[in-house]
């Protein structure tokens, strides 16, 4: 398993991309920040006042973590073995620079009834400025949002180029389920989602 989170620095900021949607996550609900990293996401979450339930091959950067009732730990791989959440469910799913397309399914199958799912990887364009170079890590153009809809309500996706933090070529997106559409929709308006349902 590989993830491509910042190197080794454990102050790392979360991702905008996060912080602009973390907030569409039920009050209180738990998280699943899969293929977790250094815990950046998790330490955020968990501030935020979710429990969350941290995953990765290698948790060793968890350690100040692992302490806290709020956050479960669990050191699994993700590519070789087993599923390790069993049919748990959760109100919020973060994944950031990882991919394993078999897991995408999965993920969906992972949310809670009113679940939102948080995903932001790299994407083809991204060999030519640096990590990831392999085609196995990089998604096709579109290729998140045809991964979930329709099952998921897509309220935000991007293919972007960007400059900053560092030069990256990236694929993000927000999906809801129909009912977490539905709680953060005010009753006299419905916006109509990004893949127009």
């Amino acid at each position: 398993m590989v993830c491509f989170d910042p190197p080794d620095d454990p102050i790392a900021a979360p991702s905008s991309w996060v912080k602009r949607f973390a907030p569409r996550i039920s009050e209180g609900g738990t998280v699943l920040d899969l293929a977790c990293g250094r815990g950046r996401h998790t330490r955020y979450l968990n501030e935020l006042g979710h429990d969350v339930v941290a995953v990765d091959l290698d948790v060793s950067g968890l350690s100040d973590l692992m302490s806290r009732e709020s956050v479960e730990v669990i050191e699994a791989d993700l590519e070789l073995g087993d599923w390790p959440l069993g049919e748990r469910r959760f109100e919020g799913i973060v994944v950031t620079n990882y991919l394993h397309r078999p897991l995408l399914p999965r993920l969906v199958e992972s949310l809670a009834a009113d679940g939102v799912l948080i995903y932001e990887t790299f994407a083809v364009g991204q060999e030519k400025l640096g990590r990831p170079h392999d085609s196995a890590f990089l998604l096709e153009p579109g290729e998140l949002l045809h991964a979930f809809t329709p099952q998921l309500v897509v309220v935000a996706y991007e293919h972007v180029t960007e400059v900053e933090p560092r030069p990256a070529v990236r694929q993000r997106i927000c999906g809801l389920t129909s009912d977490a559409f539905a709680r953060a929709q005010p009753r006299d308006s419905a916006p109509t989602p990004a893949n127009g349902r």
